[in-house]
């Protein structure tokens, strides 16, 4: 799973807004002060005019004013008819300060100017405070991008390396750096993981320990089993202890795929032939090997169109069936056994018949995770419960882990896993559509067989 945290443009985004808005509130304050300052200004200045025309009138000196304009406002002319001296702002393309009062009954004195300056001044206003803000924004934006992409990546360090602990990379660490809650997180991720590896490692050792216990005993139960008189008694014992002897053995090999001791010695090898001889291991487990053509292929290596010989009844319990076949440069006993342990889960949980398909996937089938040979295992039970299919996708087969009644997980699908991580390969589950529990191993290192079946 690829992890990937765009937290570098989210923080500056999250900058970049909280700039827009910082700056707005800023220049909009800004403005409405300096439009009411200007405004009140102009305002007292007009009315200290107004009231030095009022004297010069009365004591008969030619003053700026005029005497009923006739191009006064009306909210003007109404307010002096109620004898309020009034100062108004005519908007408009031309602006216009007037100021005006009554002098006598039927005569008003108004004065006018151009109020063009202000709003000019206030417009060129308005464009610095807009310039200096976005420059702020871009700056504070860079600097948040910049911030940003520093905490993603470690944020995303801290994330890969939590990712590998839970895929079994016990000694994966983030490196901390600083004393924020990133490197705390990292912190306490270190804590965690030191604290699972050492729980994982002592129940490891008591696993192993517990399983090299037994091992002696359970070969003397063996040796004492064939020493009983035939009877049902004595088979009753015997598939018991084989059952233990069994038990015992795959403890001890999940205890060294935990511990990493073990070693992987591969070969070319037709996966065909791999397919039938983890049938052919089963107890039991009748089987068939059917050759098919895929659609559309034509005949040629691997192909298998003619029915090869069956390795048991008609209406086997196991089925083989070839649909492309492949070399592949891997360990057989392994493959072997990770395919015999998928067949006995599904007869086991499942119901027959179950078949073992061979293919070769290509790259469009696989949506870009490469071609190779694929080996597909499906019974015809109930399949996965929603719960169980959940946690084997998410985190792969927890061993003892059961759904349900009718399907599981034990140390059976745990060992296929552990196997299929040491050699490379996919091993997924699903619910096929058509009914059933699908087991898919996907190999590497594939090639076309050279001639039909082994």
């Amino acid at each position: 799973m690829n992890i990937r945290l765009d937290i570098g443009p989210k923080v500056a985004l999250a900058v970049a807004a909280a700039a827009v808005c910082v700056a707005s509130a800023v220049g909009l304050l800004v403005h409405r002060i300096t439009a009411t300052d200007q405004l009140t200004s102009a305002r007292s200045d007009m009315d200290r005019r107004l009231m030095t025309a009022v004297y010069d009138q009365a004591a008969g000196r030619k003053s700026e004013a005029r005497l009923d304009p006739p191009d006064l406002p009306a909210p003007v002319s109404r307010a002096v008819r109620r004898r309020v001296r009034v100062t108004y702002l005519q908007d408009g393309p031309d602006p216009m300060l007037w100021a005006a009062t009554r002098i006598s009954d039927r005569t008003v004195l108004a004065l006018s100017r151009p109020y063009g300056g202000e709003a000019d001044e206030l417009a060129a206003l308005d464009r610095t405070l807009v310039t200096t803000g976005a420059a702020a924004t871009v700056v504070v934006s860079l600097a948040g991008l910049a911030l940003g992409v520093r905490m993603g990546r470690r944020a995303a360090a801290a994330a890969r390396t939590a990712e590998r602990i839970a895929h079994g990379d016990l000694d994966a660490r983030i490196g901390p750096q600083g004393r924020d809650e990133i490197a705390r997180l990292a912190a306490s991720v270190n804590a965690m993981a030191d604290a699972l590896a050492v729980r994982l490692e002592a129940e490891r050792r008591v696993t192993a320990d517990i399983a090299h216990e037994l091992r002696t005993p359970v070969a003397a139960m063996v040796t004492a089993t064939g020493l009983l008189p035939p009877g049902p008694a004595a088979e009753l014992v015997a598939g018991g202890v084989h059952k233990l002897r069994g038990l015992v053995e795959d403890v001890l090999e999940v205890a060294r795929l935990d511990a990493h001791a073990v070693s992987v010695e591969t070969e070319p090898r037709q996966v065909s032939a791999m397919a039938r001889r983890a049938v052919a291991g089963l107890d039991g487990a009748e089987g068939r090997v059917v050759s098919r053509r895929r659609e559309g292929q034509a005949d040629g290596p691997g192909a298998g169109h003619v029915n090869d010989p069956p390795h048991g009844p008609a209406d086997g319990r196991v089925e083989v069936r070839i649909v492309a076949d492949a070399v592949a440069e891997t360990d057989p006993r392994r493959v072997e056994r990770i395919l015999t342990n998928l067949v006995h889960n599904a007869l086991r949980h499942g119901a027959p018949p179950v078949t073992v398909e061979v293919d070769v996937e290509t790259d469009a089938e696989t949506a870009g995770d490469g071609a190779g040979p694929v080996v597909r295992v499906r019974d015809h039970g109930p399949g996965f419960p929603p719960d169980l299919l959940t946690v084997v996708t998410a985190s792969g087969p927890q061993r003892f882990r059961t759904g349900s009644e009718s399907a599981g997980t034990g140390l059976g699908l745990t060992i296929a896993s552990g196997q299929a991580r040491l050699l490379g390969a996919r091993l997924t589950f699903r619910n096929h559509p058509d009914g059933g529990a699908e087991a898919t191993l996907r190999l590497t290192g594939g090639g076309p067989a050279d001639t039909g079946a082994e």
